[in-house]
């Protein structure tokens, strides 16, 4: 058979689909990859210089630990105004819960002995420039410019007055509520601006070893930038690529065996998952030997205890027995 101008690959993978759909390739099927844990990346907040690095790559760590550090910057000014305001807002409060001090309201009593004082005065000055002006001793301006005078002293009283039965009264509970809700909106802005502040500091969100650490202390990685690489502890899984005709021999659950150069047993596993779509061709408008070309991404759990220290990256190979149909059976 002349397989000249025929993609290789495709040929060989189009030969063992028509050998296994005629049940005359037993043989395990096999696949390589890689093997992979869970990668997370951690990036930099905002565009400023890295302060502090709290840990070396290669460390374990467990979950919640603080990695890495951001300095403030530009949001610290923010954080000192939303804390003055709370501040602010709590010593409002308690002054109005304690109500008015026993200075003030022997002010106040103080302030109305003064005008009732003024008025009394101011009431005889009246009454003396008013006989005047019947005996037609004054004119009738000084009488206007008294009874003026005599007004005002009136109105200071009262005002005098008013002041002091409002702190004999104490704070008004609408007032006390008022304040209360001023307080909880400053505590809910600095609130918000901590959740930022917070968000300069870098923590492990799960356990599991420090990979790599792009930045040294003293650089400023852009806004979004990794700035912690770590591999999370979980399942090892290996990472293959399946060809479309043996598709359909690795469905989800298919248990399968992963070799690794240098350990002479293979560990159990399990495929997790396979895409539902290829990668590097598209899937339509193609004919039966470009469909050969196509791959599709499998991940396999690695269920066997030893592959939790087996390495990132490592070569594999997955094998898996052919499933027979039930025409070939009989």
């Amino acid at each position: 058979m002349n397989y000249r101008g025929l993609d290789y690959r495709g040929a060989l993978l189009g030969i063992c689909a028509a050998l296994c759909a005629c049940g005359q390739y037993d043989r395990p099927l096999e696949l390589v990859g890689t093997l992979e844990r869970e990668r997370l990346e951690l990036s930099a907040e905002a565009h400023e210089p890295i302060i502090a690095i709290d840990v070396h790559e290669g460390e374990h760590v467990a979950s919640g630990t603080r990695l890495l550090a951001l300095s403030l910057g530009a949001i610290q000014p923010r954080l000192d105004q939303a804390a003055a305001r709370v501040a602010q807002a709590r010593e409002r409060l308690g002054q109005l819960v304690k109500g008015p001090r026993v200075q003030q309201i022997l002010e106040a009593r103080a302030a109305l002995a003064a005008a009732r004082s003024a008025l009394a005065t101011e009431s005889n000055e009246f009454a003396r420039v008013q006989d005047m002006v019947e005996r037609n001793l004054t004119s009738r301006s000084a009488l206007d410019q008294a009874r003026a005078r005599r007004d005002t002293a009136l109105s200071n009283q009262r005002q005098a007055q008013a002041r002091l039965d409002l702190l004999l009264e104490g704070t008004r509970r609408e007032e006390i509520e008022q304040a209360a809700a001023a307080l909880k909106e400053a505590e809910a802005a600095l609130a918000e601006v901590h959740a930022s502040a917070d968000r300069y500091v870098v923590h492990a969100p799960r356990a599991g070893r420090i990979e790599a650490i792009p930045y040294k202390r003293g650089e400023r990685p852009p806004a979004g930038a990794p700035v912690i690489v770590m591999l999370a502890d979980a399942t090892t899984f290996a990472r293959v690529h399946v060809p479309q005709p043996l598709r359909s021999q690795f469905p989800a659950g298919t248990r399968v065996s992963v070799k690794l150069d240098g350990r002479p047993a293979s560990l159990s596993g399990v495929v997790r998952f396979i895409s539902a779509e290829a990668d590097f061709t598209p899937y339509y408008a193609l004919t039966e030997r470009d469909r050969t070309r196509l791959s599709y991404l499998a991940e396999i759990d690695i269920t066997d205890p030893a592959g939790e220290t087996l390495p990132t990256g490592a070569p594999v190979q997955v094998l898996a027995a052919p499933q027979r149909s039930a025409a070939n059976e009989r």
